[in-house]
């Protein structure tokens, strides 16, 4: 077997294809803002993650281009609905689909983009659609899910915690399984058993759950290094692992002066983010997260190392310089 592709050429191919994607003009509010999104790039670690999954086991990455870039399409389609639901400015630095045109483009132009991707998926080879579909599916149930349950939660008193396993099974319905099924995604593509596609799947989740655990301690201990507003989930009172886990180890008095903390208006940012982090390091969270996710790290490192390819280190190797981001 050929060497595998670089990340830098798969990753260039997949910005070639979305570029080159199809859309009509009209209704120009329909599909602007399909157009808008998908332009603001990100890291597309989801179709590159699926891409080089099938590189596993075949060197035809043509027709696997487009049925991948449908788990972009639906991830950003996700990230629309999210922010209208979040009520949030920005995306990526920019302003979100709602903010630049309405609530209602912005939930229709996301409806058209759930569309677009089962539109994608069907560029498959037939006998590989009808599993992939299966998977899709269950994926895009189970991302719904975890949205629910992240807004469940955002609605309960903060006082209220959030137990550590509700944590982890809403950020592994709302991020990991579609990390999963970007992996199992080439597994099933490349015709491979179910032994082989579970091994790829359960590796993708470990990776997204690792993701996610890595994104909440970087809002505040990596937003100087990348780009994103130090302790912005302090500001807004936002569930993390960090905060499940400070309150679920704190004493009653520390307890309840994390929460005072937060919900208090009088003091300043710099001030409400010193203290709950003052707190969270006397209980050693930082530590604890970093275990996490150098725990789920390392399962998705054993998982993917028993599957029989030659080509399994690439991945491996791309995992790594993710890993690095972490501080």
């Amino acid at each position: 077997m050929t060497p595998a592709l670089a990340t830098s050429e798969i990753s260039s191919l997949i910005e070639s294809k979305i570029k080159q994607l199809e859309l009509p003009s009209q209704p120009a509010r329909l599909y602007e803002p399909v157009k808008y999104i998908l332009s603001l790039g990100g890291k597309r670690l989801r179709p590159l993650l699926a891409l080089m999954s099938y590189n596993l086991f075949s060197d035809n990455l043509d027709e696997a281009i487009l049925p991948a870039l449908s788990i972009e399409v639906f991830h950003n389609f996700t990230l629309v609905h999210d922010d209208i639901m979040d009520k949030a400015p920005l995306r990526r630095g920019h302003d979100t689909v709602h903010n630049k045109w309405n609530s209602n483009v912005a939930i229709l132009s996301g409806d058209a983009m759930l569309v677009k991707a089962y539109q994608l998926l069907e560029e498959v080879p037939e006998a590989s659609l009808p599993a992939l579909l299966r998977a899709f599916n269950t994926t895009a149930l189970q991302v719904c899910e975890g949205q629910q349950f992240d807004m469940d939660f955002e609605q309960r008193p903060l006082e209220t915690n959030v137990a550590e396993a509700e944590y982890m099974q809403m950020i592994k319905l709302k991020t990991a399984v579609l990390f999963g099924f970007s992996l199992q995604f080439g597994g099933i593509l490349g015709n491979q058993d179910k032994t082989i596609t579970d091994q790829l799947y359960n590796a993708g989740v470990h990776l997204g759950l690792a993701f996610q655990l890595q994104d909440d301690l970087l809002d505040l201990y990596g937003g100087e290094n990348f780009g994103k507003q130090v302790g912005g989930d302090i500001l807004n009172a936002k569930k993390t692992y960090l905060l499940v886990k400070a309150l679920e180890l704190a004493s009653q008095n520390d307890y309840q002066e994390i929460i005072a903390v937060m919900m208090k208006d009088t003091l300043t940012d710099k001030d409400k983010i010193a203290a709950v982090r003052a707190l969270y390091e006397r209980y050693n969270i930082y530590e604890i997260t970093r275990e996490q996710v150098e725990g789920h790290h390392k399962d998705f490192c054993r998982v993917i190392k028993q599957i029989d390819s030659s080509r399994a280190s690439c991945i491996l190797d791309f995992v790594e310089t993710l890993a690095n981001r972490l501080v």
